[in-house]
């Protein structure tokens, strides 16, 4: 897919867990195309901010059209991000099987917008990664994308917010290839446990592939923080595009 000059980016409602009503951030290259993938992407744990809306943008900017559903928004409807994402980790993050409903509802969404090629994937960044994970285990998706997400093969520390179990047994369900970036330096998820995950997903022979950079740690895509590691970005987006330009773009 070639980059788009125009798009459109607009706040709507879409359908989530048991038919909840939640907002969702969409962004639709303008650039006629009769057929056009999609990506669902989904955001980190600090939430549905302007850096993850950005990233969302950047999709339709690439030929995708792309969709962010708010995982926050039933906790604090109208909060900022900041706010909701302290309300969020006060209640141990977002349910696992509410997170599969609102990707659920938001692939039937882009499933459903002109021009759809009926492929979408999915995309998450930190604990966006886990849940993209676990998305594509719990859904039919065409791709997916796991930006150092943890906490798949290990249980979090005491301590740490987020109150989740690992999902690594989910690895025989996976409904589609999975592409891995982290960072060596990173702790959570340490090179030890993504490298556990793909022997799982190697016993259950599902395709995937995983890179880890050298001199990164976690959140080395985030283009406002002192984690950003350019280099790893870099190369890390264009394996995405190679990746999505395989499985869902051809």
């Amino acid at each position: 897919m070639g980059t788009s000059e125009g798009l459109t980016a607009q706040t709507i409602r879409i359908a989530g867990f048991g038919g909840d009503e939640i907002e969702a951030y969409l962004a639709v290259p303008d650039d006629g195309a009769a057929s056009r993938a999609s990506v669902i992407v989904i955001h980190h744990m600090p939430g549905y901010d302007s850096s993850t809306k950005e990233i969302v943008r950047k999709f339709a900017a690439n030929g995708y059209a792309a969709l962010m559903p708010n995982l926050y928004y039933r906790i604090a409807p109208g909060a900022s991000p900041d706010d909701a994402a302290a309300a969020a980790r006060a209640q141990g993050g977002v349910p696992d099987g509410q997170l599969v409903g609102d990707v659920g509802g938001a692939a039937d969404y882009l499933r459903s917008l002109q021009g759809s090629n009926g492929k979408v994937g999915v995309i998450g960044y930190c604990s966006g990664g886990r849940q993209s994970f676990l998305a594509a285990c719990s859904l039919q998706l065409d791709a997916a994308v796991d930006c150092y997400g943890a906490f798949i093969v290990n249980t979090p520390p005491d301590g740490m917010p987020l109150k989740v179990t690992p999902i690594a047994g989910l690895a025989q369900d996976l409904s589609c290839p999975l592409l891995g970036l982290f960072g060596a330096e990173d702790q959570f998820p340490s090179p030890a446990e993504t490298g556990e995950l793909s022997k799982v997903l190697e016993e259950y022979g599902k395709p995937h592939e995983f890179h880890t950079y050298e001199g990164a740690g976690h959140a080395f895509f985030a283009v406002d923080r002192v984690a950003y590691r350019p280099e790893a970005a870099t190369d890390g987006w264009q394996k995405i595009w190679d990746f999505y330009g395989r499985y869902l773009a051809s």
